[in-house]
């Protein structure tokens, strides 16, 4: 796994640190950064000491809310509000990545865990029934922990599953 260089990312390039090198001490740990707002159930925005970078979450996909060539799926608003809910503006989080950098919409691709108390939040979307497992090799560091955890949500009707019989359902 790879952090996120905070420091690389204020200027502008992403590169790689190791978890035993340090971060510089005026930037937190590697990775760090404040959420800005959320964009949808698997996009936000967060702020790297005045740089911001919107962040594509890796390994989930939430129904669709705003896209343009889709209708608003089932089940998007809840997955939007419940992302909200664990990352409101402010909320401190550390960002890591796997193997690609950057989506083919220029999006910083991570996994986001929550600072104060570590919760991946790409794995709560998926065991909550927020999200469908979304692999897309090579970032598939997690793919089997969220698969299990979509297996999990689907056998007892959570989120999505429950409501909508699945991911792709057009809201109603």
């Amino acid at each position: 796994m790879i952090l996120v260089s905070v420091g690389g990312l204020a200027t502008g390039a992403c590169t790689a640190r190791t978890p035993a090198q340090s971060a510089p001490a005026d930037t937190g740990p590697p990775g760090a950064a404040v959420v800005q707002r959320v964009v949808d159930g698997d996009t936000i925005v967060v702020d790297f000491g005045g740089h911001q970078e919107k962040v594509r979450l890796i390994g989930v996909d939430t129904p669709e809310t705003k896209s343009p060539t889709k209708p608003v799926q089932c089940f998007g608003a809840e997955a939007s509000a419940h992302l909200t809910e664990l990352l409101p503006s402010g909320r401190a989080v550390r960002l890591e990545r796997d193997v690609e950098e950057r989506d083919h919409y220029g999006r910083l691709l991570a996994y986001v865990y929550r600072l104060d108390d570590g919760l991946f939040v790409n794995l709560d979307l998926a065991q909550g029934g927020y999200a469908d497992s979304l692999p897309i090799a090579p970032n598939v560091a997690h793919a089997g922990e969220f698969q299990a955890a979509v297996d999990g949500a689907h056998r007892h009707d959570a989120g999505l599953w429950g409501t909508c019989g699945g991911p792709g359902h057009p809201a109603s």
